[in-house]
């Protein structure tokens, strides 16, 4: 596989997509597509847990798509989980047992994130527009709607709807009535209730339809002569009537040629798709190649150019929240210098670990918005919950535990709720923020003098020139607490 090959796999809740990509001269080409109906969401009981026989389906099409990947290395690879990954009570399970068959993390993205993602995805396909762009993607458990100009989103947001879901609760007979019609109506209309005032106050010149559930709407419909290119309200409102006239997902099979898997879920994404429609009164829509796996491609390609969105989400809490930026500099800096130096020791060599320690560094004030007194926890609260573009669900849980742990109490279970592999690159990672707040506590502008620091296992030896702690008392006194602290996770604090 040529090193400037690129790969993106998005575990949807109706298909799982994986695409391969080849960058050359600055242009994508997408060199090859898998796609497999797994419809992940049905599988779903009624406790929200994934059944064996949907994870078992699940885990045969990714070792089908792992031959595909032996030759890519794991920093050209991204593997983004959705909402139905988001809503099952035993994904961590499935995670678990889905890595092991592809070799590779899988992340979990907020709803947020993946309308973000599809977002970029579009806008990276279609054909450049004057104005603004409504971006509509129907997946088998979400509906993302993302308003956005260019290449930026402006607004954005994911429902909790979509054609498994829908067909699931309105059609999982397979028949299709106007009364089952119009209870799946009011279901769409009560979740896009909230929503469809300030989108429509946002306005927009383009809608652009995304998905596999849009792209069969479509085909039926040019098929039928009713629309040439794209989808229309017209050629929708026609779709509903012959929809009542087939009366069951086989015959929509049979009548569209359409995958029995795509037919079983059909009525659905079409009720959700007409929804929304005539509720933002979007009387035309194109449609696109390009969605969730796309944008994740184009994502990737920003992060090895070093373009990474994270870093301006970083930059956008920190204004948001007014955070004393000078003294996030200086923590950062000194935390990566300590980094530096322990690298090989503590097995820190991965990139993503500078990353998330600068990151922690620039974010540790962010609970004081709030209030000093525990400001660490209010910190980590707002870092895990809120909607941080860039970032999976897991990254958020990784800042949001340097954070939570970066002062004060250190125990030994602070890390136990991470998967096994990060919480002691997380703990290891945490000491070092520590040990920066620490020898910034004063908030000086004075640079500190050169620091050396040495770690073997649990045990961390940090020197400083001679005579400078004599002269700085403090900071002595402030080492000597951390050395307690540390003390209780199992880590020996030598300095002078």
């Amino acid at each position: 596989m040529s090193a400037d090959s690129v790969a993106a796999i998005d575990l949807g809740s109706n298909s799982f997509h994986m695409i391969v990509a080849r960058v050359a001269d600055g242009y994508v080409q997408m060199v090859d597509r898998l796609r497999e109906m797994v419809q992940l969401a049905a599988g779903l009981d009624g406790r929200n847990r994934l059944s064996e026989e949907s994870q078992l389906r699940a885990l045969d099409c990714l070792a089908r798509f792992g031959q595909r990947l032996r030759h890519i290395p794991a920093a050209q690879l991204r593997i983004v989980g959705t909402n139905t990954l988001r809503q099952a009570r035993n994904s961590a399970d499935f995670v678990a047992r889905a890595e092991a068959v592809l070799g590779h993390n899988i992340e979990i993205v907020s709803g947020h994130e993946e309308a973000r993602l599809i977002y970029l995805g579009v806008v990276n396909s279609v054909a450049d527009v004057f104005g603004r762009r409504l971006v509509v993607d129907i997946g088998g458990g979400s509906t993302e709607l993302i308003i956005g100009e260019k290449f930026e989103p402006l607004h954005l947001t994911s429902l909790k709807m979509g054609c498994v879901s829908l067909s699931r609760q309105c059609f999982d007979d397979g028949r299709i009535t106007e009364n089952r019609l119009r209870q799946a109506e009011l279901v769409v209309q009560l979740k896009l209730e909230p929503v469809s005032v300030e989108f429509h106050d946002l306005g927009w010149q383009v809608v652009t339809g995304a998905s596999g559930t849009i792209k069969a709407i479509q085909d039926v419909v040019v098929q039928e002569g009713w629309s040439r290119e794209g989808i229309t309200l017209d050629a929708l409102r026609r779709l509903r009537g012959a929809l009542l006239e087939t009366g069951n997902t086989a015959a929509i099979a049979e009548r569209w040629q359409l995958e029995p898997a795509r037919a079983r879920v059909f009525p659905g994404g079409f009720v959700v798709l007409h929804g929304l429609c005539e509720a933002l009164e979007a009387t035309r829509m194109e449609v696109s190649d390009g969605a969730l796996r796309e944008g994740v491609i184009y994502d990737l390609l920003g992060r090895i150019r070093h373009e990474d969105v994270r870093d301006r989400t970083i930059s956008a809490v920190s204004q948001r929240f007014g955070l004393d930026e000078a003294q996030a500099e200086r923590v950062s800096a000194t935390a990566l210098g300590l980094l530096n130096q322990v690298r090989q020791s503590w097995e820190l060599a991965n990139e993503e670990d500078g990353h998330l320690l600068e990151w922690a560094a620039h974010t540790h004030e962010i609970g004081l918005l709030l209030t000093h007194h525990h400001y660490h926890r209010h910190g980590a609260y707002i870092l895990e919950n809120a909607d941080l573009p860039g970032f999976s669900h897991s990254d958020q849980l990784l800042l949001a535990t340097l954070v939570r742990r970066h002062r004060r109490s250190f125990p030994p279970d602070g890390f136990k709720h991470l998967p096994r592999e990060l919480a002691a690159v997380a703990q290891r990672l945490c000491v070092l923020l520590r040990l920066a707040v620490v020898l910034h506590r004063g908030r000086s502008r004075q640079p500190l003098p050169p620091l050396s620091l040495s770690a073997s296992q649990q045990q961390v030896i940090l020197r400083f020139p001679t005579g400078w702690l004599s002269g700085s008392p403090l900071t002595r006194a402030d080492l000597e607490a951390e050395a307690r602290y540390v003390k209780k996770a199992g880590f020996k604090l030598e300095f002078g």
